[in-house]
């Protein structure tokens, strides 16, 4: 059977005043299409308004799925990193973040694989003990180029350099380009998670787990980017090649 992969969900915020509690759970559709397309099952795990289910959920639902991709999403509470919001952070979704949090320790703990994209990235290392830039332009004097593009969402716009002998950069090679939709991004790395792939003014692109291959984390959109650009599928294959192996050594 093929591996299944687990997309933690998102809301769409309704503004009808008539219908204030309808937030619809969604994963982002060129996520779902890329785990079809590199050969995976995609199911969706939506997340508890009431966090204090947080944990429980986590470990009931890791023994559903045999990977877990964490897509991009709204930014991450600096609560959980231990700081307060400066003005220029965006909206937050607390009971996501709590629920991420302990999915991803779960998932962790369960030697299963995780693949991060953009916010995915910045939740994951915060879950295992990094920080995060509420905002780069606010808070990293070298950020010098443009990290949320102006342009379209799929458009490539800056490059990424990546480390010999990672895994991505065994995946993508040693520079390419990449899309860029974001203003937070990884600040201090957390143990067990070393850096893969830098933009040129060094803003973090990448993390992998230091021990084994068991996390990918990017901070571009290669989900976007498959279609046109069909090497940024790789590391969706990947996820899916190593929840095959982490399902059949168990």
């Amino acid at each position: 059977m093929k591996p299944i992969i687990a997309l933690s969900s998102d809301e769409i915020i309704n503004v009808d005043p008539q219908k204030p509690d309808d937030y619809p759970v969604y994963a982002p559709h060129d996520v779902k299409e890329g785990v079809l397309a590199a050969g995976g099952i995609p199911i969706i795990l939506p997340f508890p308004d009431d966090s204090t289910q947080a944990d429980a959920l986590a470990r009931a639902m890791v023994h559903t799925f045999d990977g877990l991709i964490l897509p991009g999403g709204p930014d991450v509470n600096p609560i959980r990193y231990g700081e307060e919001p400066i003005p220029e952070v965006g909206m937050t979704l607390d009971q996501k973040d709590v629920f991420e949090l302990a999915l991803i320790k779960a998932t962790v703990a369960a030697h299963k694989p995780i693949f991060g994209i953009c916010r995915g990235i910045q939740i994951a290392n915060v879950a295992l003990g990094g920080t995060v830039y509420q905002d780069l332009a606010a808070q990293d004097p070298d950020c010098k180029i443009q990290h949320a593009q102006a342009t379209r969402g799929h458009w490539l716009t800056h490059h990424v350099d990546t480390v010999p002998g990672s895994r991505v950069n065994a995946l993508l090679g040693d520079r390419f380009l990449v899309n860029s939709r974001h203003h937070e991004a990884v600040r201090a790395v957390a143990p067990g998670l070393r850096v893969t792939a830098t933009a040129p003014d060094g803003v973090i692109e990448a993390l992998e787990s230091t021990a084994d291959d068991g996390v990918l984390l990017v901070q571009w959109h290669p989900e976007n980017l498959w279609y046109k650009h069909p090497e940024h599928l790789r590391l969706f294959t990947d996820l899916v090649e190593r929840a095959q192996r982490a399902k059949a050594e168990t």
